[in-house]
């Protein structure tokens, strides 16, 4: 079957957020205080193994009493905020409390997050083929923001967020409801992602599916360019 639509997630496939340290030196800076730079890489890597910042690693474990806002994170923005405040706060930071509400407000800035190399000239490939694109994403927040200041938003047709919809991948709702928006029947759509099993929910739908590797835009090759042998 000819594939007319791709649907693409969008953290670690086409864009990635940026790495812990920076994350939390910018926190720090919006406060007004700073660490020593031992310190800081410290409570870096002590923020990445709580899973502290949104699109990055996850948490080695989830604290019980947070089990529950973790399941729904990205359908409820206001729950989405509260998990990864009260996940960041595990971590001693100087400036508290404020400290973590401005590492929160820091992942959805558009300068947070950094496209992979070849996004841009896939989806422009794309786009000049015409194939329709979407971005199907678990996301507790709008990142449409995000993709019109890196200039990618006008290569877009149409958006299917977790928060919007009140439904997370894997569940093949949120697939279809992209589908629609794009007018593509499921069987002639491509789904492009970096977890198989929260992307493979597309499959239920008859979607085809394709796997890049969730990595840092530094080290990851340009796993997005078979995407165009594939919709030949």
């Amino acid at each position: 079957m000819t594939i007319s639509g791709v649907l693409f997630d969008f953290s670690g496939t086409l864009l990635r957020v940026e790495p812990t340290l920076d994350w939390l030196r910018v926190g720090l800076d919006r406060v007004g205080v700073s660490l020593p730079a031992d310190e800081a890489r410290r409570r870096a890597a002590e923020l990445e193994r709580v899973g502290a910042l949104p699109g990055g690693s996850e948490p080695d474990r989830v604290p019980p009493d947070l089990r529950e806002l973790w399941e729904a994170r990205d359908i409820d923005p206001s729950g989405h905020r509260e998990l990864y405040v009260r996940l960041a706060e595990q971590v001693p930071l100087p400036g508290a409390p404020e400290v973590y509400d401005a590492l929160y407000d820091r992942h959805r800035e558009p300068a947070a997050w950094r496209a992979y190399p070849d996004t841009g000239p896939v989806l422009r490939a794309l786009r000049e083929r015409g194939l329709r694109i979407a971005v199907v994403s678990n996301i507790g927040w709008d990142l449409r923001p995000v993709f019109r200041e890196h200039g990618l938003l006008d290569l877009v047709d149409a958006f299917a967020l977790s928060f919007e919809h009140g439904v997370q991948k894997p569940d093949p709702a949120l697939f279809a409801h992209a589908c629609e928006a794009l007018g593509v029947a499921p069987e002639r759509a491509l789904m492009v992602g970096d977890n198989a099993r929260a992307d493979g929910g597309a499959t239920a739908l008859g979607c085809a599916v394709h796997l890049v590797r969730h990595l840092p835009v530094d080290r990851r090759p340009e796993d997005l360019l078979p995407v165009l042998d594939l919709v030949r």
